[in-house]
């Protein structure tokens, strides 16, 4: 039986041309028409924002949950970040034994495969980890692999991949490049410590962008380059932890000058959502102290306990404008994984949308055209 049209609420609808007074007409889980008027800027402080809904491709987890939770433990996590606009994400691993990660993707395949009411769309897994630097794990476990592309493929065929990390410089590293590459999946550098010049090896034979730029990787040095200063020089696409933690303002800053597809992230990982204390991620107790996790007894961060939305509203208090901010939060994941249903609202994508008031509070979030709890 096909659904009534639903329409929005009045607002300021951001759409690729710009800013439309109006409402999103949804039918059948995607947006028919938007209706309105066009209007320079949002001009009435009554009205709310609807944007695109957000899209995060790095996310281990949240809500006391994560990938290695079972098909359970991953619907509960994407509920949570769904709840705070997340409309669409890419459940992510890290570093863990064979069978555990066969059995992480086997079950973000299954919840892929079958979403249920009040869950985002899920593109696909991003595997991180085990093909990474052994003297680059930050919080990942001390049980890296040499690149293996065998297996890397068969764990493709496990599940969809869409994103995966590999250490470009590690043996095999350029193998399971190639083979992921060839597959169809962003493969990134990160979890490294490559020099420029194998980072420039890596992009030459199927590497696409970087895994959370400038943690977990060769740095800066102005006469050893690595591979943050490769992707300031040379990066088209890369992901940054926007917590304002993992990475200082002014940095933050300089690479969304640098950098023309720089897009947002979460890391969230289980502690995500839950109330200041000690909780377990893979073998490593984490603690939680407001929105920044560490390992316990230790200063190394251990993913984040931000949602996009706090990403959101991280990007608009350094300066960036509204649009620019739902560019870094939605459409530019999109475009990177050539995706038109998704990161912009225009007829034909789906209805999964974000409406937030003046002060950039939350006031619904709507997926494939249902308005959320």
């Amino acid at each position: 039986m096909s659904q009534s049209p639903q329409t929005s609420p009045t607002g300021h609808v951001l759409t690729p041309s710009g800013w439309v007074r109006g409402h999103v007409v949804a039918s059948e889980g995607r947006i028919e028409r938007i209706e309105g008027t066009p209007v320079r800027r949002p001009d009435d402080p009554g009205l709310p924002y609807i944007l695109p809904g957000f899209v995060d491709l790095h996310v281990h987890g949240g809500d006391g949950a994560d990938y290695a939770g079972g098909e359970e433990g991953i619907r509960r996590f994407i509920r949570f970040h769904a709840r705070s606009g997340t409309v669409a994400m890419a459940p992510t691993t890290s570093t863990s034994p064979v069978e555990v990660i066969e059995r992480a993707l086997a079950d973000i395949e299954r919840v892929r495969l079958s979403p249920e009411a009040e869950e985002p769309t899920i593109l696909g897994a991003h595997l991180e980890g085990p093909f990474i630097n052994p003297g680059k794990l930050g919080a990942q476990r001390d049980m890296t692999l040499a690149g293996d592309p065998a297996l890397a493929l068969r764990w493709a065929g496990l599940c969809r991949l869409v994103v995966a990390t590999v250490a470009p410089e590690i043996p095999g590293g350029i193998a399971v490049i190639e083979a992921l590459a060839g597959r169809g999946c962003r493969v990134q550098a990160g979890h490294s410590l490559a020099t420029a010049e194998e980072t420039a090896l890596g992009f030459a034979r199927g590497l696409s962008g970087f895994t959370h730029l400038f943690n977990g990787m060769s740095g800066l040095d102005h006469r050893k380059p690595g591979v943050a200063a490769y992707a300031l020089a040379e990066g088209r696409y890369a992901e940054l932890i926007c917590d304002l933690t993992h990475v200082h303002p002014a940095l933050l800053l300089a690479a969304y000058r640098a950098i023309p597809r720089l897009y947002a992230i979460t890391d969230a990982t289980t502690a995500a959502g839950c109330p200041d204390g000690t909780y377990r991620f893979g073998d490593h107790a984490i603690v939680k102290a407001g929105l920044v996790i560490r390992l316990a007894g230790r200063e190394t961060l251990a993913g984040s306990a931000i949602t996009m939305l706090d990403a959101f509203r991280n990007l608009v208090s350094l300066g960036l404008s509204i649009v620019q901010a739902s560019d870094l939060c939605a459409t530019r994941q999109a475009d990177y994984l050539g995706l038109d249903h998704l990161g912009r609202l225009v007829p034909g994508a789906l209805a999964s949308f974000v409406v937030l008031d003046a002060g950039l509070q939350l006031e619904s979030v709507w997926l494939k055209g249902r308005r959320g709890p």
